[in-house]
């Protein structure tokens, strides 16, 4: 096994001088870090299974038709009730003009 000589800055030596445990080597503390990272997100990306996929697929079509259903039901109420509002305002200005008649 070979090794390699890279370079860092001074702030992120002296950062990874700190993590580093009595007795173990820069190699080993970058393993480590390594090996305790989440990693990359991209690694798995497409390693959903047929059935899960699918399944996964159905939920979001799901909640995607109970949004829209919500969100169309919200705004035709919000319409109705400024109609209704318009209609009462309306109403309300014609019953003031026949007073001042």
């Amino acid at each position: 096994m070979g090794t390699k000589t890279i370079g860092v800055r001074d702030d992120v030596y002296e950062r990874l001088k700190a993590r580093k445990r009595e007795g173990e080597s820069f190699t080993d503390l970058m393993d480590r870090l390594l090996d305790e990272s989440p990693g990359d997100w991209r690694d798995g990306f497409g390693g959903l299974e047929s059935d899960a996929a699918a399944a996964l697929e159905r939920i979001a079509a799901e909640s995607r038709t109970q949004t829209s259903s919500g969100l169309a039901t919200r705004q035709q109420d919000a319409l109705e009730e400024l109609a209704d509002a318009m209609e009462t305002e309306s109403e309300s200005t014609c019953g003031d003009q026949d007073r001042d008649e």
